[in-house]
């Protein structure tokens, strides 16, 4: 299996961060689903199981409070390989290494390990053209990405509170997979210290020093909106994701006045609030204005350009990791369950933010996160059962 050049990529880590859901760079793996329209469930232990079957893979909203360490393996197919029983392997695979029964463990305890599965737009259209995830990514600005670094068939998103288990949990899957699989690029990634922003509420820093992910689909409403697939059966419980790597441009933006860092984000930078005043948690004003006319979240702010509101999209999950290979950058995932939550606020972004001034995008790819599944209902079933 070959790896690809996977150079940090660059800023579709911009989900939807500020206001609601100006993007950012986001959080980890995340939190266990919540009463109707409440408030989250309580988060595990720190260190507990987190079961890998279910209505949803473990690994989105599992656990609560994200991993602090992450490795996503991009890879394809070999043309003639049926993806049906390979992901049922892949699913077996999983189970056992977090039972922690898997041999090539090496005797690592398995803590808080998440494996998530998902498929790339050519294995989607294998089952159905007009399936959710069929879509390839469609290509942005500000981007500098190789060949082997676009798309992909295969995405496995690993993280674990213990890093030593992100290399070993990697080469038992593929070990699994043997030649059918040809691994195109890889990422380790680690996530930034949590803030809290609301009760019950956390969010990391990013790599440029601001909390990240603030706003998101959080409570069991949102997520039934704006990131859990409702159907076709085939895909119900599943998810479409954005993977995308950057390189940051650290010490330029490290040269700002804390004034014009925040400017950038449209956030303060210690707390995350917005610049129009008001909770953390809560999504900027952008009508508010200084006693001369100026906004008080600048037109360019990523807060402004990202904001769902303004875009006309719904809240994606955000998550994104720090990477320094071969230099600073960022790992960013967001899922939702319409591509075009991702697509179009990106589009949106480069009209006009001042954040991508300091980004440069070196991977990306798209994915349909496959449904949950269990002993009777193996991993990838419902599309090539």
């Amino acid at each position: 299996m070959h790896r690809a050049d996977s150079r940090p990529s660059r800023r579709a880590f911009i989900g939807a961060a500020g206001a609601a859901a100006a993007t950012g760079l986001t959080a980890g793996c995340e939190a266990p689903a919540a009463p109707p329209g409440g408030p989250p469930s309580p988060a595990p232990a720190p260190g507990a199981g987190v079961p890998p079957t279910g209505p949803h893979q473990a690994g989105i909203v599992l656990p609560r409070t994200a991993q602090p360490n992450l490795l996503a393996l991009v890879a394809d197919l070999g043309a003639d390989v049926a993806p049906g029983p390979l992901l049922a392997e892949l699913g077996e695979a999983v189970r056992a290494l977090v039972a922690g029964t898997e041999p090539r463990l090496l005797g690592l305890a398995p803590g808080d390990l998440t494996v998530t599965v998902g498929i790339g737009p050519r294995l989607v259209r294998m089952a159905g053209a007009t399936l959710p995830g069929a879509v390839d990514l469609p290509r942005f600005s500000r981007e500098r990405i190789a060949p082997r670094a676009r798309g992909g068939d295969l995405l496995i998103q690993i993280c674990a509170g213990d890093a030593l288990l992100l290399p070993v949990v990697a080469a038992a899957l593929l070990a699994r997979a043997g030649d059918r699989v040809r691994e195109r690029w890889r990422k380790s990634a680690r996530r930034g210290a949590e803030v809290p922003v609301a009760e019950g509420l956390t969010a990391p820093r990013n790599p440029l020093g601001f909390v990240d992910g603030i706003v998101g689909p959080h409570t069991d409403a949102e997520r039934r909106r704006d990131l859990w697939l409702a159907g076709p059966p085939a895909v119900a419980g599943g998810t479409l994701a954005v993977l995308r790597h950057m390189e940051l441009d650290l010490a330029r933006f490290a040269a700002l006045s804390v004034p014009e860092q925040e400017a950038v984000f449209g956030r303060r930078r210690a707390s995350g609030a917005p610049l129009s005043g008001g909770p953390v948690a809560a999504g900027p004003d952008l009508g508010a204005k200084t006693p001369d006319g100026r906004y008080l979240v600048p037109a360019d702010a990523h807060a402004r350009r990202a904001n769902p509101a303004v875009v006309g999209t719904g809240h994606m999950l955000r998550r994104s990791y720090g990477t320094d290979d071969p230099a600073p950058g960022l790992l960013f995932i967001c899922f939702q369950n319409d591509l075009r939550t991702f697509t179009a606020t990106l589009a949106h972004m480069e009209t006009s933010d001042a954040l991508l001034g300091f980004t440069t995008t070196t991977a990306g790819a798209t994915f349909l996160i496959l449904p949950g599944f269990d002993a009777r209902r193996p991993l990838g079933s419902g599309l090539f059962g």
